[in-house]
């Protein structure tokens, strides 16, 4: 059976063979037939190649093994190549949008899109689909959420490109090329706004960050399960990759000795990670109960969830 690494590796290089065809196709197709909408289209489709590329060198970067610089790994490579990619496609929004703005600001005089734009576009929507299928198949199978992100990606592909459809089909029935020009700017200014949502999002991860809190509601369930284990606070929970490392202080009885504490410790984190999914780690410090410590700031307790009644 072939390693994780090596089946995302594979998948990335799938991607990036099926977006380099449909963005050539489009490409070409669009500046033969005249539609901007077209090439706008495969401009959206030539920056899923970066995405695809970045896909796969963060596959084979994060599978090296921790050393004494990076004693975390280097799975969040993925997340820094990530917020790197955004700014490209935001770039490539952009640059599309002043070229479809300063058309329509011009007026400049082009004829309606040919026929064959129409059927690129169709053959593209099923290609985005397959590519859409597989990606989140193989992504949810090696539990890569850099896969399955692009597979929803290729799906909002689909979407665009059934805009572009439209917009063409307008534009032919209607005899009013104005409606391509207007069609491309849309696009530009979605591709725009999904290269400010990836990078904002990717902030929330290199913050160690949580993207939701119902996760620390599922810890401190957990953690009541354990007879012996109180007040667990100073809980942080931070993602690296698709996975969590949770650390928190719990009290127990002082009169405990150290293997009966070190016992209980181990209790609350077999019981995480029972109940929680895609928790890698957990570190339990154990303090006596009634401890206070003036300087503990980071972290959250039970009575920091909104509702807990605990």
């Amino acid at each position: 059976m072939a390693k994780p690494g090596k089946n995302i590796i594979f998948a990335s290089w799938v991607s990036i063979m099926g977006n380099a065809m449909l963005a050539l196709l489009k490409l070409v197709v669009g500046f033969i037939s005249g539609s901007y909408a077209v090439i706008a289209d495969g401009i959206d489709s030539s920056a899923d190649i970066l995405s695809s590329f970045v896909t796969l060198i963060a596959a084979r970067v994060v599978h090296r093994p921790p050393n004494i610089k990076f004693a975390y790994g280097y799975v969040k490579a993925d997340t820094v190549a990530t917020k790197v990619l955004s700014m490209f496609i935001f770039l490539a929004g952009a640059q599309l949008a002043i070229s479809a703005i300063e058309r329509l600001i011009k007026n400049e005089i082009s004829g309606i899109p040919e026929m064959m734009a129409i059927y690129v576009t169709v053959f593209s929507m099923a290609g985005k689909i397959l590519l859409s299928l597989y990606l989140k198949r193989t992504g949810k199978l090696q539990k890569s959420n850099m896969l399955v992100t692009m597979g929803i990606h290729m799906r909002n592909d689909m979407l665009i490109s059934l805009t572009v459809l439209v917009g063409l089909i307008s534009t032919i029935a209607f005899n009013v090329a104005v409606i391509d020009k207007i069609i491309a700017l849309l696009i530009s200014l979605f591709i725009m706004y999904e290269a400010i949502r990836i990078f904002m999002k990717s902030n929330t991860e290199l913050m160690d960050g949580i993207q939701d809190p119902i996760l620390y509601e599922k810890l401190f369930e957990s953690i009541r399960k354990v007879n012996g284990a109180h007040n667990p606070h100073r809980t942080r929970a931070r993602k690296i990759g698709s996975r969590y490392m949770v650390n928190l202080d719990i009290e127990v009885d002082p009169e405990l000795t150290v293997r009966e504490a070190h016992d209980i410790a181990k209790a609350v984190e077999n019981m995480i990670k029972n109940d929680v999914e895609n928790v890698y780690d957990v570190m339990v410090h154990v303090e006596p109960t009634g401890n206070l410590e003036s300087d503990e700031k980071f972290g959250i307790s039970e009575k920091d969830i909104p509702g807990s009644l605990h």
